[in-house]
């Protein structure tokens, strides 16, 4: 199957496991199920269960035992991303080419829809802990609390990247930054799919590494796409980095530099799970994906 639509056949699969957790009841919290549905379902990538889904694939060919992780990895990427456009975080009126959330509710209902989708996830974890068997139990626990501690470090990233906000920084903070803001969750999502299909300490580290290059070049893209992209492709302002002076590759390296680090980094993403051959081309493809989008 071509990537495109392997991709494709991927988010059809995560925004239907996804509505099934909608809340659309006529009851008084109506509006902040509103707000809730409007940002998960407003036509993201779906890269990061889709990572947890194509790792787990290498192992073993059955996903549904992974599904309940990528529905909530996929509420608490959209939680972040209702945050981060905040009047008192970054600022944004548009996201995926619409309104953002605040924009389309209001400041309270964004903060609480982030809130409740954040605790959404725990609670779609929760119920697959309580079906799980005795076998399963232990490895899930597990990814349990590896995904606690990965929701924990994106938050403190993105809290280091507001803090540094127009200071200079040392390239350590600058990948800190990005190490534990974007990176984390990527990582925890490779990781996940390994961990659910039981591989191995050696598989494990190696998509481990392949999950932690590709986290830093989605990254690295980002702020490539925030210096030079189309704002009728993002879907959202072009600039806001510059204009907020935080510290990105661009600003660091320039966008010559940036691109190269970009370039070298997919490679040594692709050679990681190279091992892997044929069940691992799709990964090969995300990986090449990440570096050539344009939104």
């Amino acid at each position: 199957m071509e990537f495109k639509e392997q991709l494709k056949k991927y988010q059809e699969i995560i925004n239907r496991e996804l509505d099934k957790y909608l809340r659309k009841d006529e009851v008084p919290e109506k509006i902040l199920n509103n707000s809730m549905e409007y940002s998960l379902m407003a036509g993201g990538k779906r890269i990061r269960p889709i990572l947890i889904m194509a790792t787990y694939k290498i192992f073993k060919n059955d996903i549904e035992n992974c599904i309940p992780y990528a529905v909530a990895i996929e509420m608490i990427h959209n939680f972040s991303l209702i945050h981060d456009d905040l009047p008192g975080i970054d600022n944004d009126d548009f996201r995926h080419g619409k309104p953002t959330n605040h924009k389309q509710f209001n400041e309270a209902t964004a903060i609480l829809a982030g809130d409740g989708l954040l605790n959404q996830a725990y609670i779609v974890i929760s119920e697959d802990l309580k079906q799980s068997n005795k076998q399963e139990l232990e490895s899930k626990i597990n990814v349990f609390n590896e995904f606690s501690h990965a929701v924990d470090r994106m938050i403190i990233g993105e809290y280091v990247d507001t803090e540094y906000e127009g200071k200079k920084i040392s390239n350590e903070y600058l990948e800190y930054i990005h190490k534990n803001k974007t990176g984390a969750l990527l990582r925890l999502c490779a990781r996940i799919g390994a961990m659910i299909a039981n591989a191995n300490n050696e598989d494990l580290n190696r998509v481990t590494s392949y999950a932690e290059k590709i986290g830093l070049a989605f990254q690295v893209k980002d702020d490539i796409l925030s210096e030079e992209g189309n704002e009728k492709i993002l879907g959202k302002p072009v600039g806001n980095d510059k204009k907020l002076k935080k510290c990105t590759y661009v600003s660091k390296y320039g966008l010559e530099g940036a691109k190269e680090i970009l370039e070298k980094i997919t490679k040594e993403a692709i050679e990681e799970i190279n091992i892997y051959g044929k069940d691992a081309e799709f990964l090969k493809q995300l990986a090449i994906y990440i570096k050539d989008r344009n939104k």
